[in-house]
């Protein structure tokens, strides 16, 4: 089983969000079973799921604690995908998070402030010695702000050439526990998040490669 975390300081950049369409994306694509895992107090993802009436992904309740016992039997129990969500802080209870990654993936919204605070969360990353990536969340239709942003980004790390949209259809899909995969598949927004998934299980093959 892989585990992607979904990890950034900034709060508000989408990481919730990302979780969940990633996980219905890799399910719906073959990818299956999935499962997710919460960290957050406020606890987002869990109310998203707990509203959704699919059966999958499924969800794993977990303490930071028990975190390395919990993926250890749900790998043993056949999942081959693991999505956890983060608080947005840098604490050491997500270090310990980041630690257990195959795979960091760290949305951030195209603004000054967001990339301004992307540094730590690279820190974090580098630190427990794990790969990561950065994708553009929440873009606006002025193109020349997001090519800035991954430009500026690209000097950090990889960033994702899927790029998610500040669309409506992205919030309304987290009210009543689907995605936009599920409610307009043929959709952009839908297809941005297909083409994120596909990203990221491709930085993962490339990364075992190297081991």
């Amino acid at each position: 089983m892989k585990t992607i975390v979904l990890a950034s300081q900034k709060g508000g950049a989408g990481k919730t969000t990302i979780a969940a369409h990633l996980a219905v994306a890799a399910e719906l694509g073959g990818d299956s079973p999935c499962v997710m895992i919460d960290t957050d107090p406020q606890e987002s993802l869990v109310a998203w799921w707990n509203s959704r009436k699919a059966e999958s992904p499924a969800y794993a309740p977990s303490t930071i604690k028990d975190l390395a016992e919990k993926l250890d039997l749900l790998d043993k129990a056949g999942y081959s995908y693991a999505f956890i969500d983060t608080p947005p802080a840098i604490t050491e209870s997500i270090r310990a998070v980041v630690a257990l990654a195959d795979f960091v993936l760290i949305p951030t919204r195209p603004s000054p402030h967001d990339l301004r605070a992307v540094g730590q969360t690279v820190g974090l990353a580098t630190g427990a010695n794990r790969p990561f990536a950065f994708v553009v969340t929440q873009a606006k239709p002025n193109i020349r702000l997001t090519v800035q942003a991954m430009a500026s980004l690209s000097e950090h790390g990889v960033v994702a050439s899927s790029i998610i949209h500040d669309r409506v259809d992205f919030a309304s899909s987290m009210i009543d526990g689907r995605t936009v995969l599920e409610i307009d598949p043929k959709g952009r927004s839908a297809a941005e998040a297909v083409a994120l998934w596909c990203f990221v299980k491709e930085r993962i093959k490339e990364n075992n490669k190297k081991r």
